[in-house]
């Protein structure tokens, strides 16, 4: 499949320098998208591949990527299926479905055959939310070239407002069992923009204000609303991810926020102690999106894979910069 693919600039959120989209082959055929960005230097000290979370495009990470290729990474963006310009599951293509989580994580395995060898080593694994809780997974379920990973506020439980969680457990399931996990689950598939002011994602209204403007200058990006589909695959996942935790050799640096209101941290919590080199973090005050909160809150990720990086893929070659590339906000 392969050939350029297109990436979403913009005055706020420019493509990073070098940044190259491309179309990649994923489990069953599936035309999904990634971007390649340099590192800023001379050569390499490692690469890091960055998992967004559920609705997130490539382009919300344009930031995360400076700051990494910064650092002296190679970095390795991608659009999960069903989100981003990656193929979208069903007709209605707002609707934010899955089926299992067998398929993302091949579509993972083949995410990192097509680029691997422009990847020099050590590897380390940047998820957020569902891109952290699958990128967990497969660690777990036996990818073991990564030297590391620095997860934000993953999803290893998830809260179900106002249905009890083992109920809308039962539901999702059912519903996909049937073949009806295509529905939606409660609430309009298209809404306007939440106001920053009613928000749970992030404090930073610069920020916020530029990942609602991408979505609006190219509504492609956009997705609704879950499936019940897309429900059981969460329940699934972290039930899958908690009984296989402890076989996740490399070391794993979870930052949860500590006012989280969408993934539940007291799962995040048992699921970290159960990981052979687990280490847990608490960003106090920040809401789900830490890599997306003020300059304050992120340093606490920023602190906690610099750490990592340190230890496990030390800079090694002279004139690169490993200094954030951090835009103030305000």
């Amino acid at each position: 499949m392969g050939g350029p693919a297109p990436l979403f600039g913009a005055d706020a959120a420019p493509v990073p320098p070098g940044a190259a989209g491309e179309w990649f082959e994923g489990a069953g055929g599936a035309r999904l998208r990634a971007a390649l960005v340099p590192a800023a230097g001379r050569a390499p000290r490692g690469s890091v591949v960055v998992s967004g979370g559920r609705t997130e495009p490539v382009e919300k990470y344009f930031e995360v990527a400076g700051e990494l290729a910064g650092r002296g990474f190679n970095v390795l963006l991608h659009d999960w299926r069903c989100q981003g310009l990656s193929k979208r599951l069903l007709r209605e293509r707002l609707k934010g479905h899955a089926r299992g989580w067998r398929d993302f994580l091949a579509d993972y395995a083949l995410l990192l055959a097509a680029f691997g060898p422009r990847l020099p080593r050590p590897w380390l694994a940047v998820g957020h939310s569902m891109g952290g809780c699958l990128a967990a997974l497969a660690l777990a379920e036996g990818e073991k070239r990564f030297a590391g990973a620095a997860l934000s506020a993953p999803m290893f439980g998830v809260f179900t407002p106002p249905v009890a969680r083992p109920v809308a457990w039962a539901i999702a399931e059912s519903l996909d069992h049937i073949g009806l996990g295509g529905l939606s689950t409660p609430g309009p598939i298209t809404a306007p923009p939440t106001p920053f002011a009613a928000n749970v994602l992030t404090h930073d209204p610069a920020r916020y204000a530029r990942n609602q403007g991408q979505v609006a200058a190219h509504p492609e990006l956009r997705l609704g609303p879950p499936t019940w589909g897309w429900l059981a695959f969460a329940f699934d996942a972290t039930a899958r991810l908690e009984r296989d935790a402890p076989r996740a050799a490399a070391p794993i640096c979870v930052i949860a926020a500590g006012d989280d209101r969408i993934v539940d941290n007291r799962a995040t919590r048992r699921i970290t102690a159960r990981f052979a080199n687990g280490a847990y973090v608490e960003a106090p005050g920040a809401f789900h999106e830490i890599l997306q909160e003020t300059d304050a809150i992120r340093a606490y990720f920023w602190r906690e894979f610099d750490a990592l990086a340190a230890r496990v893929a030390p800079q090694a070659a002279a004139g690169i910069s490993i200094g954030s590339a951090s835009s103030s906000s305000a």
